[in-house]
């Protein structure tokens, strides 16, 4: 029979367990607006920021065209985010766009109807998933879905689901620069009716807190 001061050790050994447990595994804000309000506290000291991108893409169909875009990302607080590139070919300028369409989580409030899944997985880790249906409809795009890392509160994914039964699936990755997480790569698949396509963006040495015309944002 185990003695009761025994016992009483084995109950708080398995009560620090369970709480070390509980305290490692993230708590998801309960509304898409806390949620929202989390990835919009990161980085508070960042007003501005500029860097240098460069963007490959290639199709997967005819014309086989590949692509190379150089640019440059600009961003400024709160929510004033553009990819101005130096030059695009005609035939890229659907491309163009893809890329100041990522992470403007003010204009999700604005624009979409947002809920939270429950127990979604990305690449086998927990995420916060966002799903989002427009507010007035569109009869192009179905829905659209952004993970969200729920320690960081960085985006790492966001998904377009079109009526058509296509996707773009765009994927991104950080890192430590100058005591801010900035965004350091990105890869996307585009597979829609009469175009498939991936690319990859990598974002040069980041210039913060920097003046930047608001004209860059009214393109």
């Amino acid at each position: 029979m185990m003695r009761p001061l025994y016992f009483l050790i084995a109950i708080c050994g398995l009560l620090a367990l369970l709480l070390s447990v509980a305290s490692a595994q993230p708590v998801a804000p309960e509304t898409p607006d806390a949620v929202i309000a989390k990835m919009l506290e990161r980085n508070p000291s960042l007003n501005s920021f500029t860097a240098r991108v460069h963007v490959d893409m290639r199709m997967l169909n005819f014309p086989f065209l590949s692509p190379v875009l150089d640019g440059t990302s600009y961003y400024k607080r709160p929510n004033s985010y553009e990819v101005v590139f130096d030059r695009v070919p005609g035939y890229a300028k659907g491309f163009e766009k893809l890329f100041d369409d990522v992470g403007d989580p003010i204009s999700w409030q604005r624009d979409q109807n947002l809920t939270l899944e429950a127990g979604k997985q990305l690449y086998g880790r927990p995420v916060i998933a966002l799903y989002m249906t427009k507010k007035i409809h569109s009869t192009i795009l179905d829905h659209t879905i952004a993970y969200i890392d729920p320690d960081t509160y960085e985006l790492l994914q966001m998904e377009w689901h079109y009526t058509s039964g296509g996707t773009i699936v765009m994927r991104q990755w950080y890192r430590r620069e100058g005591g801010y997480s900035v965004l350091s790569q990105q890869h996307v698949e585009i597979d829609i009716p009469h175009v498939r396509a991936v690319g990859d963006s990598t974002f040069g040495p980041y210039q913060t807190n920097v003046a930047i015309d608001t004209s860059v944002f009214t393109k």
